[in-house]
């Protein structure tokens, strides 16, 4: 279509012109508007399936966490002579995922404390050394593990018992 100079051409006809196209585009509309009703339908189901996935997995995994399969971090801490910290995947014990130490760090960390300093292991080498120093997780009268939700700055301190360890996928081998 080329372009045509409007300045020429009188408003009854623009009018009409509009009127024509409107009228064109009317059925056009109405199967848009069908098209983006079965897009949502479909999109709606996806996500739902996507939801109840994440139910599902999120249950095996507290099942696997109650039967033992994957130790707490001080279990893992106890048990570990080397290795990083980044090589497991960590989930407080309702199933949600959590990072260890402070939100928007570049690393993971566990912090310990000897009743009075503290210390940040940025490994599980550190957090072994520490560990048969006698350190413990926490800060001076705040035990526990300092975790946080990946993509947010919220953060918490939990109990080393209610944060799990499990290797990611062919990363390291479960303890024994």
């Amino acid at each position: 279509m080329t372009r045509e100079d409007l300045t020429e051409i009188d408003a009854a006809e623009i009018e009409r012109r509009l009127v024509e196209i409107r009228e064109r585009m009317r059925p056009l509309e109405r199967d848009l508007g069908a098209l983006r009703g079965e897009r949502d339908v479909l999109s709606t189901e996806l996500r739902r399936r996507e939801r109840l996935a994440g139910r599902v997995a999120r249950a095996d995994l507290k099942a696997q966490m109650r039967e033992g399969s994957f130790p707490n971090v001080g279990e893992l801490v106890a048990r570990s002579d080397a290795g990083s910290l980044d090589e497991y995947a960590y989930n407080l014990k309702t199933g949600g995922e959590v990072r260890l130490g402070f939100p928007g760090a570049t690393s993971q960390t566990l912090t310990f404390t000897d009743g009075v300093k503290i210390a940040q292991a940025s490994d599980l080498a550190q957090a072994a050394e520490l560990y048969r120093a006698g350190w413990e997780l926490g800060s001076p009268g705040r035990p526990g593990v300092r975790v946080h939700f990946p993509g947010t700055r919220q953060e918490k301190l939990v109990a080393a018992e209610e944060v799990f360890a499990r290797p990611k996928q062919g990363s390291v081998t479960p303890l024994d």
